[in-house]
C-alpha cells in the first residue's frame, strides 16, 4: 500500500516531555482532520495508551476507510510490571508500565489491546516497535506473526519503527517488510540512513516513513537529541543549519520537515505536534517553497 506523502506521529499528544490534557490532545487530531491529514501513527508506549485512546475518540466518527492508522507491537501495558527506564521522559500518564515482549502470543494481545483502545476493527499497518535488544526474538516470533496478519487480511502492510539503523536493517534483509518507520535517522543533522539502509529500501521496495525529523526538538528550536540534551557536536550541527536556513529566509522547521521528502524512497513524513498551534505551524512548514540552493549549501 502506498501510505499519504504526510502523516501525524502522537507520541506528543500522549505526553512526550510534557503532559498533554485530552481536550487538546482531540482538538489537535481533530485539527488534523480538518487539515486533510488521514494518516495516524501511534503506539502503546505513546502516553501508555492514551494517545490510542484520544485517537480513537476522534476517529471514532470519521468514515473507516478514509484514513490510515499505523500502530505497533512489542511492548504490552502492565499495571504490575517494574518501571520502565524510559518512564521519565512521559507525563501525565496512567499508573501502568510498558514490558517488552515479542512473542508470538504477546504480539496478538497486543493487537487486541490496541484495538480496543483505539474502537477500530483493524489497523491498517502493524509495525515491530523498538526491537534493538530483542532482534532475534523479534524476527523469530513477532515478524512470523504479523506476516500472517497480512496474509489474512486482518492487516495491510506491515513493518518495524526503530530509533537505530541496525535493527531496520536487519528486518530489510531477513523478512519481507512492507514499510519501515526510520525516526531520527534521516534528518537535516543525523543522516545515518542514507548509505546503507535507503538504498537497500529501494532496492527491495520498501517503503520508508521518515519519523522524528526534528531530532527530539532539537531542529525546532529545542535542546533535545534522541530525547537526551544535545551534545556540543550535535548542537553545533543544528546550529550551522539554522543559519543557513536564516540566510535563505526559511524557516529551519520548513526544511526539516520537507527534507527527507526529497529522498525518491521516503514515501511519507511524521509530524508531530502537542497543539493545535504546533501542528498549523508543521502543515504550514510543509508548503513553504524551499530553494534549490538551501539544499545544495546544506550538502556542501
Amino acid at each position: 500500500m502506498r501510505l499519504p506523502r504526510v502523516g501525524l506521529g502522537t507520541a506528543a499528544l500522549g505526553g512526550l516531555f510534557e503532559p498533554v490534557r485530552e481536550q487538546d490532545a482531540v482538538a489537535t487530531i481533530e485539527r488534523a482532520w480538518e487539515r486533510g491529514v488521514r494518516f495516524f501513527d501511534t503506539a502503546p508506549l505513546y502516553g501508555f495508551g492514551r494517545s490510542e485512546q484520544y485517537l480513537g475518540r476522534v476517529l471514532a466518527g470519521k468514515p473507516r476507510d478514509e484514513y490510515v492508522i499505523s500502530t505497533k507491537v512489542g511492548r504490552l501495558l502492565r499495571a504490575d510490571a517494574p518501571p520502565d527506564p524510559g518512564q521519565p521522559f512521559w507525563r501525565g500518564v496512567p499508573a501502568l508500565n510498558p514490558v517488552f515482549d515479542f512473542g508470538a502470543d504477546a504480539v496478538l494481545r497486543s493487537l487486541e489491546e490496541s484495538l480496543g483502545r483505539l474502537g477500530v476493527d483493524r489497523v491498517d499497518v502493524l509495525h515491530v516497535h523498538d526491537p534493538d535488544d530483542h532482534l532475534d526474538e523479534a524476527i523469530a516470533s513477532a515478524y512470523p506473526v504479523l506476516a500472517r496478519l497480512r496474509d489474512e487480511g486482518v492487516v495491510r502492510a506491515i513493518g518495524v519503527g526503530a530509533n537505530r539503523v541496525e535493527p531496520l536493517l536487519r528486518f530489510a534483509r531477513e523478512t519481507d517488510v512492507d514499510c519501515l518507520l526510520v525516526a531520527g535517522r534521516y534528518t537535516l543533522i543525523d543522516r545515518s540512513a542514507a548509505s546503507g539502509l535507503l538504498p537497500l529500501c529501494r532496492e527491495r521496495r520498501i517503503d520508508v516513513v521518515a519519523g522524528g525529523t526534528l531530532n527530539s526538538g532539537l531542529l525546532a528550536g529545542g535542546t533535545t537529541f534522541d530525547y537526551l540534551p544535545a551534545g556540543p557536536s550535535v548542537a553545533a550541527a543544528a546550529d550551522r543549519v539554522a543559519r543557513i536556513c536564516e540566510r535563505h529566509g526559511v524557516p529551519l522547521l520548513a526544511a526539516a520537515l520537507q527534507f527527507p521528502l526529497r529522498e525518491p524512497g521516503v514515501s511519507s513524513v511524521l509530524t508531530g505536534a502537542r497543539s493545535t498551534l504546533e501542528l498549523d505551524a508543521s502543515l504550514d512548514a510543509l508548503e513553504i517553497h524551499v530553494p534549490l540552493d538551501l539544499w545544495q549549501e546544506l550538502e556542501s
